[in-house]
């Protein structure tokens, strides 16, 4: 076994972190885009964890498990927004070992937590629907935080020893990474050393997490539609089908991506550079993209948190002008006054 002064000789200092092949020159203007999509993310999801936080109304299960996954969208964020901006719009292309284990440990923990969370959502879906007189009772609210807590702890100790193996990898000098940020499909690729315990345990992670996920949503669904269509009246399937339309939206803005990402790392050398990075950036942007946009448009409850915010926003603005016209009024008076008690 190698001791620690030989292991720390095989890292690299620093990692090169790629941007988008071929439009270095254009990385001013994908700032742009880039930049636009972190304003809805957080504008969007922050938005909706302050409609859910201030109404006490959507203190539910179902409003309490959209909190969770615009979190987990917003924790993704976070972690890729520092090495993204500062890649397309500073040209700061270096990132050192540590901050990149920390970044690729971020982002595949909360993309953990994400898929738990439309798993948790899909559970309940199927309980409002199949038992819905016992639907609170069921998913009572410290139930709710206990699922929360659990999914945390679930990723960060699935996540850990990943990151922890790649520090007893031999990298050999290479360091140019394919993306604007540290994925661990991307770092493993780059040591020269045996990389099948790594290989092992990461796929161990994608079928525990991901697959499992996945197939599950795919049961419940299939619970779901069963319920459904033993509803007697057209007008009650149609009702209870309408309750899960965000949900299959959320779940296919996330899951597609993130399918299309892994068949393009297991082609590997015989797919376009580009290509890789695209569907990269599919898979981490897409969901905090779409998912607050379309339960903004779908939800009526947070349509109308949203828009209770902006008419009390409204009345705010106009009780200030108000004063602020009320005072310019006031001054006005007092100087004619004033005016014409001298010209007296």
């Amino acid at each position: 076994m190698r001791n620690s002064s030989s292991t720390s000789e095989s890292l690299p200092t620093m990692f090169i972190l790629v941007g988008i092949p071929g439009l270095e020159a254009e990385h001013i203007w994908i700032s742009i885009p880039f930049c636009l999509m972190y304003m809805i993310i957080f504008l969007g999801n922050g938005t909706i964890l302050h409609v859910i936080r201030t109404d006490t109304a959507l203190h539910q299960p179902m409003y309490l498990f959209l909190a969770m996954l615009a979190l987990a969208e917003v924790g993704v964020s976070a972690s890729t927004l520092p090495a993204v901006l500062g890649v397309f719009l500073f040209g700061i292309t270096e990132i050192s070992f540590n901050a990149c284990l920390l970044q690729m440990f971020s982002i595949h923990s909360f993309s953990i937590m994400e898929s738990a969370v439309l798993l948790s959502m899909s559970v309940d879906r199927f309980v409002a629907i199949y038992n819905p007189l016992r639907y609170t009772a069921i998913l009572t609210v410290p139930r709710i935080f206990g699922m929360a807590a659990s999914i945390g702890l679930k990723s960060i100790v699935l996540m850990a020893p990943l990151t922890i193996l790649l520090r007893y990898l031999t990298f050999c000098g290479h360091n140019i990474l394919s993306h604007s940020y540290c994925l661990h499909p991307n770092l493993i690729h780059l040591p020269c050393g045996d990389t099948t315990i790594n290989n092992i345990y990461g796929l161990f992670i994608v079928t525990s997490t991901f697959g499992l996920d996945s197939l599950l949503i795919v049961v419940s669904y299939g619970f779901i539609l069963h319920t459904v269509l033993s509803i007697a009246t057209g007008e009650g399937r149609r009702k209870a089908l309408s309750t899960c339309s965000s949900h299959v939206c959320a779940v296919f803005s996330y899951y597609v991506p993130m399918i299309g990402l892994s068949m393009v790392h297991r082609l590997g050398y015989h797919v376009s550079p580009l290509l890789h990075v695209m569907m990269a950036n599919a898979y981490l942007f897409l969901p905090p993209v779409v998912n607050p946009i379309v339960y903004s448009i779908k939800t009526k409850e947070i349509r109308r948190g949203i828009s209770w915010i902006l008419s009390e926003k409204k009345a705010r603005d106009d009780h200030i002008n108000f004063q602020v016209l009320g005072y310019y009024q006031y001054a006005k008076d007092s100087e004619n006054a004033r005016q014409n008690f001298s010209a007296s």
